[in-house]
């Protein structure tokens, strides 16, 4: 057992919303249970609104009572971090937990973190999304050099974001501690009740897409999969793919798809921001969740499926195939349209039943206690 510390946040938390934010609300829950003392330094600008492609980047829920959350860090003004710089650095955390994802958030960070360090106390770990980004942009490699330097120490959350760490430093230590369940959106609800509330079919077999559009998630081969599907000899029996997300990304491009491959009749789209009340239904309401990427670090998706108990198809990318293992957890699928389709086709005779019991087995990797376990350990031994 580690002795109460006071540990900061820095990252993305309330009213800002998304998958960062939420994690970073449940870990400093976990950390608080354990009996330390938390506080949250967010965004009060986290994107310029041109770099932001969704709707809006806040959350139209309540700020949680149970949590210390400053709303401080602007992440394009340099006199804003020197000023959150030196206040952090007055308040002596013995730990600050760090969010890197993107580069663009290299300077901002980097400068923050170095007035932190600066007081000769304070520990300074890094949980990693990403060190290399999906999309890529000039001053990448340099913005994530800079950031890097004054953390002493990494967390990452799959084994490709360790390798690309590497490219970086040899000598800081890191470990892989994989992404832990999201366990906040509530309980399962039953099939039937999640289909009514959400008015779909009973009897169709659904398939779900589960979060924000982006070309990298390759929404754009799963409906090709989806007409290779409906078209194939036998056919096959009723199924729908139920499309849950906003669209990060020129919309058109996809819906033109839908006309050019005649799928229109077989899907569900809700394409707006879920609300975190809403996400139990569509998560209960399927059979199965597709995760059909191009190229992947770890996602969001799988621990939501994990908590749900919804078996999953993944692309064979990333760190997806280590958190889904073929045959187990689900169906492992190469990242092309006729890969996806096969593994759908094969999943449709198979049925959920058959994975449960492995997947069952594999959620209990994933609690918050080994998370916050593996930050102190780095951090303090």
């Amino acid at each position: 057992m580690h002795s109460s510390k006071k540990i900061v946040i820095l990252g993305p938390a309330h009213p800002l919303r998304g998958g960062i934010a939420i994690y970073n609300e449940r870990l400093a829950r976990q950390f608080q249970q354990e009996g330390h003392d938390v506080t949250i330094y967010s965004f009060s600008l986290q994107y310029p609104g041109f770099l932001f492609p969704g709707t809006t980047q806040y959350s139209s829920e309540p700020a949680p009572k149970d949590l210390s959350i400053k709303i401080k860090v602007n992440s394009i003004n340099p006199f804003n971090w020197l000023m959150v710089g030196n206040e952090i650095k007055k308040l002596k955390p013995d730990l600050v937990v760090v969010r890197y994802w993107l580069p663009l958030m290299g300077p901002a960070l980097g400068t923050i973190l170095r007035h932190i360090k600066s007081n000769r106390h304070t520990k300074i770990i890094c949980i990693a999304d990403n060190i290399t980004p999906h999309e890529k942009r000039i001053g990448d490699h340099a913005f994530t050099k800079y950031f890097i330097k004054p953390v002493d120490a990494f967390i990452t959350m799959s084994e490709k974001v360790l390798n690309d760490l590497r490219s970086f430093t040899q000598t800081k230590p890191a470990k892989l501690e994989p992404h832990p369940l999201y366990d906040i959106f509530g309980n399962s609800v039953p099939k039937a009740e999640a289909r009514k509330h959400l008015g779909i079919n009973e009897n169709e077999f659904i398939f779900l897409f589960f979060g924000f559009i982006r070309k990298y998630k390759g929404l754009d081969m799963l409906y090709e999969a989806v007409a290779t599907l409906k078209n194939s000899k036998p056919q096959t029996s009723n199924f729908k793919l139920l499309v849950a997300g906003e669209f990060y990304e020129d919309r058109k491009l996809y819906d033109d798809l839908v006309e050019q491959l005649g799928i229109k009749d077989q899907l569900i789209l809700r394409t707006e921001f879920i609300a975190d009340s809403e996400v139990k239904y569509y998560l209960c309401a399927s059979d199965v969740v597709v995760q059909p990427y191009r190229n992947a670090t770890q996602s969001g998706v799988t621990p939501l499926a994990f908590h749900f108990e919804i078996p999953m198809i993944v692309t064979n990318v990333g760190g997806l195939p280590a958190f889904v293992p073929h045959g187990k957890v689900g169906l492992v699928c190469e990242p092309n349209a006729a890969s996806i389709a096969a593994s759908m086709a094969e999943y449709m005779q198979t049925g959920p039943e058959h994975f449960l019991p492995d997947l069952r087995e594999e959620k209990k990797k994933y609690a918050w206690s080994k998370m916050t376990e593996a930050i102190l350990q780095l951090a303090f031994n």
